[in-house]
């Protein structure tokens, strides 16, 4: 299997208390061998940094953006306007709306400005839909990601034996 030297995901988050929710996609991303970079970056404490990181990004090597966001979730769709890159959002449980106001937020993004929408908190389907989206062009992390999936459903399978 070919073994890629640079990170091809960022994942992304406005705050280093989302980074447990995060981290189910560099666990994903792990399994699946499949080099990842993980940074904090707010759009409203850091916007400039976050128009920065976003300028620059197209060029860096990386091809899927994931950000995780909550309450406002601004980042992700901040990202998707500032770049051409696919972002995926995962909206965070946080604030008395329990991650609601951020899920609508990331999917109700205008006309022009696609941002791929996971469930509250799912981080590690964001990285098997990162994963997807890579297994189109590299087929090292296609042959990965087919093997995990057999492998979930022979788990699955094994479990609905036992009953």
């Amino acid at each position: 299997m070919k073994k890629h030297t640079h990170p091809l995901v960022a994942i992304l988050m406005g705050s280093t208390s989302d980074l447990k929710t995060m981290q189910e996609a560099t666990k994903i991303f792990d399994e699946l061998e499949i080099p990842y970079n993980v940074q904090v970056i707010s759009s409203h404490r850091t916007p400039h940094h976050l128009y920065k990181y976003a300028s620059e990004v197209a060029n860096s090597g990386i091809e899927v953006i994931i950000a995780g966001a909550g309450m406002a979730a601004s980042l992700p769709g901040m990202l998707a306007a500032l770049s051409v890159l696919p972002v995926i959002g995962v909206p965070l449980s946080s604030g008395p709306l329990n991650g609601l106001d951020a899920l609508f937020s990331i999917s109700q993004m205008p006309k022009g400005i696609p941002t791929a929408t996971m469930a509250i908190n799912g981080a590690a389907n964001a990285a098997l839909f990162a994963a997807a989206i890579l297994a189109l062009k590299y087929p090292d992390i296609h042959e990965s990601l087919v093997n995990w999936r057999e492998a979930q459903t022979i788990a699955a399978t094994h479990l609905n034996n036992l009953h």
